[in-house]
């Protein structure tokens, strides 16, 4: 083999290295870009929300989510306290990332064999919804831990819950706080009172089932234990 031939062959072998990596981090920078504009500007869609309404349009053509931003100020100090309580009790102090709930998840996944539990915090539960799909593996995990330190690192944890407060799924096609209200209740989101601000946070892991079984027996029961916590919980 020449010499010319040679080198032609190690370059092909060093860009099928280096590509992966450039793309990698064009990626990142696309999100990190994204998140600096979010800091003073409110995301009108977010990748879960394009999700679900082309989920729902798969049945109705001309379904469409239920979104209405409010700021911070005009959602309920009851559902931020409820949220608190029922997603992440140390949301104020953690940099993101609560690892002693990502090694429970961690052990209780490698118990089951699979995917089950996330440990999410309410910024990596945001990172997600705002980038990623629904699916659950390792390498979407890793990408959302990413995510959520950019997230970290330029927004304080107020604006991380005024956005996770705006785009977070309450039930079929229903986003955010005040539609949530609204679908539920027939009030705004500064309205709220605490039992109707706790049971919507324990809807939370899974809005689409409570949405059509509002009367479930556990739905009640956890709906006590977070107004029980409520109290306690501390708001950024």
């Amino acid at each position: 083999m020449s010499a010319a031939k040679g080198g032609r062959k190690w370059a092909w072998v060093k860009w099928i290295f280096i590509l992966p990596v450039l793309l990698f981090a064009a990626v990142q920078l696309y999100f990190f870009l994204q998140i600096w504009w979010w800091v003073d500007h409110n995301p009108s869609r977010t990748s879960f929300m394009r999700q679900q309404e082309a989920a729902l349009r798969e049945k109705n053509p001309k379904a469409e989510i239920q979104q209405i931003w409010v700021p911070y100020e005009r959602i309920s100090k009851n559902l931020k306290r409820a949220i608190i309580a029922s997603e992440d009790a140390n949301f104020s102090e953690h940099e993101g990332v609560d690892w002693e709930a990502l090694q429970k998840a961690y052990e209780k996944n490698n118990k089951k064999h699979k995917v089950v539990s996330g440990g999410s915090t309410i910024t990596q539960q945001l990172a997600k919804n705002l980038f990623l799909s629904g699916s659950r593996s390792y390498l979407r995990k890793g990408q959302e831990l990413i995510i959520t330190y950019m997230l970290e690192t330029l927004m304080d944890k107020e604006r991380i819950f005024e956005i996770y407060l705006n785009v977070v799924e309450f039930g079929t096609g229903t986003f955010g706080a005040e539609a949530a209200a609204r679908h539920y209740y027939g009030v705004s989101a500064a309205n709220l009172g605490a039992a109707q601000a706790a049971k919507l946070a324990v809807m939370l892991p899974n809005p689409r089932f409570f949405d059509k079984h509002r009367d479930s027996g556990y739905l009640a029961r956890r709906t006590g234990v977070i107004l029980r916590r409520m109290g306690s919980a501390e708001l950024p």
